[in-house]
């Protein structure tokens, strides 16, 4: 076991439901300094675990193990934080309640707070869901975020978002003919159409147009679709992926009791100074979308990462895209934030 558990104990979510003996899994890198302000937040996208995310984490990096101490909190859902997979009975499998970002945030600021005694956090940086709980940190506490940086994700799962998340739950919810007493008969095998669904999201047109798969060692088009999306999505627990869907599509950073659903104005309470970096050719996370968050964020720049690698180019595998995300957070991380 390469991370840790921190208990949170009995947790009354945002729906009223309290999850009994909930838990946080999490992997620190580099120490916290004597100030406790060399902290940066690094939440776990869709279906990631922390390993996911170490891609951005390096001597020399502006995630720099040696100048930061890096904190990854798994998403609850992943299968490492509590999730329908690792939760006993009654809340197990199909039964696991619904989360919410919001949920998530509150949860990791109790890890910051009450293990570590954090109080200001340098940056929260984040791809995908990742990028949305970057979003959400930066309104649910700006008074201790400095800087956020969300790459190929939004403030808020915009209806186009949500259709496609809808499609990858149909796949699942058609094995079972779409009857949700049957939930708890789906396997990991039934995960197969939900790739499927999703190859035609992650990356661009062009990204195929262009075969660039064949970089990454696909001689076929086929075989990127069986190599990459379905043996990926194969290895996820369909209940847990069902509860990071559900996750997924209710996204929105007003959603809860301090800002009741004003999204437009909980963008302009965000204090943070703020990198918000698209993928130019995301297609479900869009370019016009994120542009529209950033220009009601006082304090941010808005500056896509131009590559056919479409929701990818944040994923970590296209080494000038990763440039582009390691060079934009230098950037971010130098910029003074009045203390």
């Amino acid at each position: 076991m390469d991370y840790e558990i921190f208990d949170l104990g009995d947790v009354t979510l945002q729906s009223g439901v309290t999850l009994p003996s909930a838990f946080l899994a999490y992997k620190t890198y580099g120490k916290l300094n004597e100030k406790k302000d060399n902290v940066i937040v690094y939440p776990t996208a869709f279906g990631d675990q922390h390993a996911q995310n170490e891609w951005l984490i390096g001597n020399g990096m502006a995630l720099d193990p040696q100048k930061y101490f890096i904190i990854v909190p798994n998403l609850l859902g992943n299968g490492l934080s509590s999730s329908p997979s690792n939760t006993p009975p009654p809340f197990d499998r199909a039964n696991f309640p619904q989360v919410t970002i919001y949920d998530n945030v509150k949860l990791q600021h109790r890890l910051m707070t009450e293990k570590f005694g954090i109080q200001k956090i340098a940056l929260v940086v984040g791809w995908s869901m990742g990028g949305v709980q970057s979003f959400q940190w930066g309104a649910s506490y700006p008074d201790i975020v400095e800087r956020i940086a969300p790459f190929c994700g939004g403030a808020k799962t915009w209806p186009q978002t949500y259709v496609v998340l809808d499609g990858m739950k149909a796949a699942l919810m058609a094995a079972v003919g779409f009857d949700s007493s049957k939930l708890n008969q789906l396997t990991s095998a039934d995960m197969r159409a939900v790739g499927r669904v999703y190859a035609g999201w992650g990356v661009s047109q062009a990204f195929y147009k262009e075969e660039l798969y064949r970089e990454l060692g696909f001689d076929s088009l086929p075989d990127f679709v069986v190599g990459v999306w379905e043996d990926s999505f194969m290895r996820m627990d369909p209940h847990n992926v069902l509860a990071m869907l559900w996750t997924g599509q209710h996204a929105d950073l007003s959603a809860n009791p301090a800002y009741n659903g004003d999204f437009d104005e909980t963008l302009k309470s965000i204090k943070a100074l703020a990198c918000v970096m698209p993928g130019s050719t995301d297609l479900f996370c869009t370019a016009e979308d994120n542009k529209y968050e950033a220009k009601l964020i006082p304090n941010a720049i808005f500056n896509p990462i131009e590559s056919i690698w479409g929701h990818f180019a944040g994923r970590g595998i296209n080494s000038v895209d990763n440039k582009f995300i390691d060079d934009n957070l230098k950037r971010l991380l130098a910029l003074s934030t009045n203390g």
